[in-house]
């Protein structure tokens, strides 16, 4: 299993999800871990490509996997999820306060 213990940056996080297929990817996770061969039918995509997207999610902290036999299962980080939630969530009321305060000219 690949070591998801710190969490990547809010940047590299929102920044592994700015390709569709990645989001893709976290939307067929949603419904729980998944063997790389069913995520590979469900895209319709080639292995390497898939391969590559399932590096970024992992890297920005957003998936792990685990390795059982020949096959990897990935599954989300909730927790890397959370803390992306609390990150937007903080963008938004600051945008709130800052649209309801004093502005220069």
């Amino acid at each position: 299993m690949t070591d998801t213990t710190a969490a990547a940056p809010p940047l590299a996080m929102l920044a592994a999800l700015s390709e569709e297929k990645r989001l893709r990817i976290l939307e067929i996770l949603r419904s729980g871990e998944h063997c790389v061969c069913d995520l590979t039918a469900e895209m319709d995509a080639g292995q390497s490509l898939l391969s590559h997207h399932l590096k970024v999610l992992r890297e920005a902290g957003l998936v792990t996997d685990r390795r059982a036999g020949r096959w990897s299962y990935y599954s989300l980080v909730p927790d890397a999820l959370a803390e992306l939630e609390t990150f937007v969530g903080g963008l938004r009321r600051d945008a709130e306060a800052a649209s309801t305060g004093p502005h220069c000219c």
